[in-house]
């Protein structure tokens, strides 16, 4: 009866994930809401968040939901992020798993981006007021990821996403979902796919799209009238990832994994990437990544994203108990940028 779940499920997800992603190149850069493309934890991040098939714990509530499942008990991550180096941008992230029950995961994220403050500008005073404004771009997830017998995982995460200034916001709900399937004699093959960022379209409103202008029978009457703008809606980021992992465990105390993604954007240019991951008696990990964009040489590679090319992190982690049940553990991920410094990623993350 399981394996017939587990078809069940995988062909619905296949079945269904070309529909969502059946657009042409005219759409690039039509998709707004990017943040939901940003990773903000470390770990995941030094291997471009190529880790499809393998990622597991709060951090692939980002990225395949279906790893959620892979959590021994309790996990928190605490992150910030110091996005594109120069721009002053920061980014925090919380994140939290339980397992419950024999198979099941549920788990919370959130993340926020600090855009610091940009001056205010009218026609008047093009060289600003005196007055400054934050941008707040939130979304919060909320996850629940499920494991068939150790060798099928899936998982779902309804996301709402808010971006607002003091007087404009826009708001919409985003569906991921993600399977992940392990296979092997040491669970050391793994596969995953993960449909991202499939939601409601978003529209800006708010006093912010109102302007004063002179009223047409302004004989009769002679005051202002307030007119509101119409914004342009725009769509969610969809995105599509097919990711494999390979484990080769020497000893029981060395691994190293290999892993391999390609996405499909509904908005963007397609990516495909590779990376390598080593771990000593799983306390002491390092990793890299390289990411590449399938248009990133045209135009004299303007038309290249911002972090195509390569990555790298490495992990700390140490048991709190005796038993080893329970670890803490720091994460740092680096990803080159072009142009502006690079992105940093920082994480702690407690496994209980």
């Amino acid at each position: 009866m399981n394996k017939v779940i587990y078809f069940l499920l995988i062909g619905l997800f296949l079945g269904t994930a070309p529909d969502a992603f059946a657009g042409n190149p005219d759409r690039q850069g039509e998709a707004g809401a990017a943040q939901l493309l940003i990773n903000p934890w470390a770990r995941s991040a030094g291997l471009h968040s190529l880790n499809t098939a393998n990622v597991m714990g709060v951090e692939a509530m980002r990225i395949n939901v279906a790893g959620l499942s892979r959590v021994a008990k309790s996990e928190f991550v605490l992150a910030h992020t110091r996005y594109l180096e120069g721009t002053d941008i920061g980014i925090n992230a919380f994140g939290f798993a339980q397992k419950i029950g024999k198979g099941g995961t549920l788990g919370v994220s959130l993340m926020a981006m600090d855009l610091g403050d940009i001056a205010v500008t009218t026609e008047d005073l093009p060289e600003g007021t005196g007055a400054t404004f934050s941008p707040r771009l939130i979304n919060m997830g909320f996850s629940y990821a499920h494991m068939f017998e150790n060798k099928v995982s899936v998982g779902i995460t309804l996301r709402g996403v808010s971006e607002s200034t003091a007087d404009v916001s826009a708001f919409g709900m985003a569906l991921d979902a993600g399977v992940q399937y392990v296979t092997g004699e040491q669970d050391n093959f793994k596969f995953g796919i993960a449909l991202r960022n499939i939601g409601t379209p978003m529209t800006f409103r708010g006093q912010g799209l109102s302007e004063q202008r002179p009223n047409p029978q302004s004989e009769q009457l002679p005051y202002n009238l307030s007119y509101f703008q119409r914004s342009q809606r725009f769509e969610l980021p969809s995105m599509l990832n097919i990711g494999l992992s390979y484990d080769v465990i020497v000893q029981t105390r060395h691994r190293i994994t290999l892993i391999g993604n390609f996405t499909a954007n509904s908005f963007s240019q397609d990516l495909v990437g590779a990376g390598l991951e080593y771990a000593f008696n799983e306390m002491f990990m390092i990793r890299g990544a390289y990411k590449y964009d399938f248009e990133s040489n045209q135009n004299g590679g303007e038309l290249a994203p911002v972090e195509t090319g390569p990555s790298g992190g490495v992990s700390f982690q140490v048991p709190l108990k005796k038993d080893g049940g329970s670890k803490i553990g720091i994460d740092y991920g680096y990803r080159v940028t072009q142009p502006w410094g690079g992105t940093h990623n920082f994480s702690v993350r407690i496994l209980l």
